[in-house]
């Protein structure tokens, strides 16, 4: 089967990627401030936001905003330059990649703040801190610290607002969140984006008979990908009823 182009219309993407075999990418400090070089390097070159980025032992996690259509250049030379750096740092010859590195295209900005705290409390997660702004190779960190100011210039983290959701852990909710975005995919229509959805509307929908099943099954299409605005338009009701309809059923 071939493989999906990617998505590299200009905007908010998250972008992963783990050493082969899972094997540790970074092994003395050195080599993290080889990375956040090399990322610097490529925002000079590229012209993007890093809003947002963590780098654990064997992956890393960088939240880009591009002004322009280059993720693909973006990463290939983060990647590229890294591998050859560690190749010759530590003697050794072969992909350091697992593969071809991943990336999510952030459609809707509800997802953009849950994933400001998937990355920032990755090291929490793993056991490697208690709480934000311990974790010397996260951005959180360097913003309390006052570091790599360079590199986290734009980021969204220096709005209070924003700095202070990272306090909240994740809960299902998110996870489902989260979970949804990965498996949502997209195509390049006319100069926009265009999401492509497993299921119509009209399936949720198409046999509610009660309030009850209908604030359900927006539930459902939300946490599949819907915008909230899509829903109401589509069930002829108020943005303000679907937003508290959704509420309501994350708080149940």
């Amino acid at each position: 089967m071939p493989r999906r182009p990617r998505v590299e219309q200009a905007g908010f993407h998250h972008l992963i990627n783990r050493g082969v075999a899972r094997t540790n990418i970074f092994l003395k400090p050195l080599d993290y401030e080889k990375f956040l070089q090399i990322v610097l390097e490529a925002k000079e070159r590229y012209d993007f936001i890093a809003h947002s980025l963590c780098l654990m032992s064997n992956h890393y996690h960088l939240l880009l905003e591009t002004k322009h259509e280059n993720l693909s250049l973006v990463a290939r030379q983060i990647n590229s330059k890294y591998a050859q750096y560690f190749n010759r740092e530590y003697k050794r010859a072969g992909p350091l990649w697992q593969g071809r590195f991943k990336n999510y295209y952030i459609y809707d900005e509800s997802y953009l703040y849950v994933l400001f705290c998937y990355i920032e409390r990755n090291p929490i997660k793993a056991n490697m801190t208690d709480t934000i702004g311990k974790y010397l190779w996260s951005s959180s960190t360097f913003l309390l610290l006052g570091t790599n100011k360079e590199l986290m210039s734009g980021s969204l983290l220096y709005n209070k607002d924003v700095f202070a959701l990272l306090d909240n852990d994740l809960g299902d909710n998110d996870i489902q969140k989260l979970e949804a975005l990965q498996k949502t995919h997209y195509r390049k229509e006319n100069d926009g984006i265009k999401r492509e959805k497993e299921k119509s509307l009209n399936s949720y929908f198409s046999d509610v008979y009660s309030i009850i099943q209908r604030n359900q099954e927006v539930k459902k299409a939300v946490l599949d990908g819907y915008k909230q605005s899509e829903i109401a338009e589509f069930l002829k009701v108020s943005r303000t009823t679907i937003s508290k309809v959704f509420k309501q059923q994350r708080e149940e």
